[in-house]
């Protein structure tokens, strides 16, 4: 029974995945909005490795913003004052799995994805998603729910694997600032294409880069525009279009 109710998931789920043949893929989802035109969106934050982004998470504070930060174990470990800044702002931040080491969810010896190598096999990748959960249960005190691999790209098997161990796979449709290496004028203005229900995906552990004034910019003039924005904890979402 178990069996079936994760191949019903994992064929409901496949939409949600850009066509790319046999490469690795993205996952493009939208929130479902109580009505098409609702002026909602979800700010995704990745916490790969590195630093923390201070001026960016001041900067939601202050304007109430909430996020759903995506933290490997590596940059919990790393970033302590970042995890407690985050923590003590719990009505705005949620705190989800991105892995242990920030390694591609996919499968295979010799696979990589941006020059990173993925998982040489499933035990591999269990662990990686494992061990990311364990971490932020210890700083949080809650089991995160979502889960979204380093570089956001995919293979099928990994996905299925993943949602065999109970987990919602995290996509967007939006990539507003590239892996923190767009300028902040260009982060802005991918910014201001966002329409209801977009997922945005940015990045959190890069504070010499631009994203954090982009951010703002962009932000500020989506508030401007009425929209409002939650974690993902809080919508559903479903297949974006492509």
């Amino acid at each position: 029974m178990r069996r079936t109710v994760i191949l019903l998931v994992f064929a409901l789920l496949m939409p949600f995945v850009a066509r790319a043949g046999s490469r690795p893929v993205e996952v493009h989802q939208l929130l479902a909005l109580p009505q098409p035109e609702t002026k909602i969106a979800a700010l995704t934050l990745d916490a790969c490795g590195g630093g923390y982004d201070a001026r960016l998470i001041r900067f939601l504070v202050a304007e109430r913003i909430p996020a759903t930060v995506f933290a490997t174990r590596k940059w919990i470990e790393r970033n302590a004052n970042g995890v407690t800044n985050l923590r003590s702002h719990p009505e705005l931040f949620d705190i989800e799995d991105h892995g242990a080491n920030h390694v591609p969810a996919v499968i295979g010896v010799g696979r990589r994805v941006y020059g990173i190598a993925g998982n040489p096999d499933v035990v591999h990748l269990e662990s990686e998603v494992r061990d990311g959960a364990a971490a932020v249960e210890a700083v949080t005190g809650d089991a995160p729910r979502w889960y979204r691999g380093a570089t956001a790209e995919y293979d099928p098997e990994a996905l299925q694997v993943i949602m065999a161990m109970g987990y919602k796979v995290a996509g967007f449709s939006i990539n507003a600032d590239a892996g923190a290496t767009l300028t902040r004028e260009t982060i802005a203005a991918r910014l201001n294409a966002v329409r209801p229900g977009d997922i945005i995906i940015a990045h959190m552990n890069k504070p010499g880069s631009d994203t954090a004034e982009g951010l703002a910019s962009g932000l500020k003039s989506l508030l401007a525009r009425g929209f409002r924005f939650v974690t993902l904890r809080e919508m559903d979402v479903r297949p974006a279009r492509v």
